[in-house]
């Protein structure tokens, strides 16, 4: 299993990004894919969330100005990331997970991890 992020980088408040992350290695149609980020010194915390049959889940903080997309064609997850603010700079995370449920997306429990892409949200 290999998930590898890109996308990261230096942006104004208010400004938008658009993360990716690339899968290979496991059926992308049938695992959730998921996006957390973490700051130092803090837990690693979910930011949003997309089952195998296309249901969304968002944390509070991130709904409305965050989506997130696949492209099963690619085998690619996407967070497209608009109004940005600057309590959202962290090392976001791409992860992947094989779970059962049809409209309940999972927060927690994912098995597989990509290795980060910083966003900072800085004047």
């Amino acid at each position: 299993v290999q998930l590898v992020e890109s996308g990261g980088g230096l942006v104004q408040p208010g400004g938008s990004l658009r993360l990716s992350c690339a899968a290979s290695g496991f059926t992308f149609s049938s695992s959730a894919m998921g996006w957390f980020r973490q700051t130092p010194g803090k837990e690693r915390e979910f930011v949003a969330a997309m089952n195998w049959s296309g249901f969304k889940k968002y944390a509070d903080s991130v709904k409305g100005r965050f989506t997130i997309s696949r492209d099963s064609g690619m085998n690619t997850v996407y967070l497209q990331m608009n109004n940005l603010k600057p309590e959202d700079t962290a090392t976001y995370y791409c992860a992947a997970g094989q779970f059962t449920a049809v409209v309940v997306v999972p927060t927690q429990g994912y098995g597989a991890w990509g290795q980060g892409t910083q966003v900072t949200v800085s004047s």
